[in-house]
């Protein structure tokens, strides 16, 4: 329980952890789905290859948007990209990279579907039996059928119980010769995109380090920024309620107490704490504004120290004295009545 709470810990610390994670999850329930999916191929000539390519292909692509879905960084990133340009610019790369960084896990769990799918073979072997070579493992001159059974008969070979020709080729040699073809090319996609994972990987630090940690830095900056905006809403949100409800009560206790002359009960002590978290902000319209003004014009990246007044009414306009004045000298006079 402690390493799982450990790893539950780790997915949780950071918004990039927490989406491999994700990715992770997604992967294996990928390989699950395609284990305990039922392959039934129809065997017949005008349906077997849109069957077999269209179980190697539809799931990966759907399994490719649920992977955007389930990115907390798509919002985001469709705030940043249709927000107005306001006081603060946008940077094309920082969204280059947020739309690269969710299009890369993304892909995790489609690249894995199609892996397993061509390792195991009943697409390829449903989507390409009509076109096995005839000629070179089976009897092509069988001089019963014409070129339309010989396809009606090659597409029944995924279907071992109701397949009836092999006098035309056996059906484990057709099975075989497609399985293996489809092995062949899941290794090789395998390989293709561990090499292309690792080019990615490699090579990137070697030419745009600098850009790179730019834009990997400044979405980080997005996301902590989106994230602490919403917690600041929320505790404003808290503390409007709060002072709403308290003053609700107190206007239903006068009300009491002209009525039956009850003497009204002390107000709790954390409606003040609560009045000085609303920031001044203290009635809908306002807030409204508030929030339409941070979506249009977003405060500009750049922080700077507050002013501080000096005892000469400096506050803050061109440098304060960086020297102290020197020390005054005083001279002592003695007279004498001689």
């Amino acid at each position: 329980m402690d390493k799982f709470r450990m790893i539950f810990q780790f997915f949780q610390s950071n918004q990039e952890s927490f989406m491999n994670g994700i990715c992770g999850i997604m992967a294996l329930a990928s390989t699950q789905m395609y284990s305990a999916f039922d392959f039934n191929c129809p065997c017949l000539p005008h349906y077997n290859l849109a069957y077999g390519l269209g179980i190697l292909l539809v799931p990966p692509f759907i399994l490719f948007l649920l992977g955007f879905v389930l990115n907390n960084n798509i919002s985001m990133l469709a705030e940043e990209w249709r927000r107005p340009q306001g006081q603060r610019g946008k940077d094309p790369d920082v969204l280059r990279y947020m739309f690269c960084s969710m299009a890369q896990r993304a892909m995790i769990a489609p690249v894995v579907w199609v892996s397993v799918t061509l390792l195991d073979g009943k697409c390829i072997t449903c989507a390409f039996c009509t076109s096995v070579p005839v000629e070179t493992l089976g009897n092509a001159s069988h001089p019963r059928l014409s070129q339309g059974e010989i396809q009606r008969v090659l597409a029944r070979i995924p279907c071992k119980e109701i397949y009836n020709g092999q006098q035309l080729i056996a059906n484990e040699v057709a099975v075989r010769y497609l399985r293996c073809i489809s092995q062949a090319l899941g290794w090789c996609f395998v390989l293709l995109m561990t090499t292309l994972a690792f080019l990615v990987r490699s090579l990137r630090p070697c030419f745009s380090q600098a850009a790179f940690l730019k834009s990997r830095y400044w979405s980080h900056y997005i996301d902590i920024e989106r994230k602490l905006f919403d917690e600041t809403c929320a505790e404003h949100a808290r503390s409007f309620a709060k002072v709403c409800i308290q003053q609700f009560f107190e206007g239903m206790s006068t009300d009491l107490v002209a009525a039956r002359c009850h003497l009204p009960r002390k107000a709790p002590a954390d409606a003040g704490e609560a009045a000085e978290k609303l920031l001044g902000i203290t009635d809908w319209g306002t807030m409204n504004m508030a929030l339409k003004s941070w979506h249009r014009c977003k405060p500009p990246l750049h922080l700077y120290p507050p002013a501080l007044p000096s005892g000469n009414g400096w506050a803050g306009e061109g440098q304060p004295p960086t020297h102290p004045s020197a020390p005054r000298r005083e001279t002592a006079a003695y007279y004498s009545w001689v």
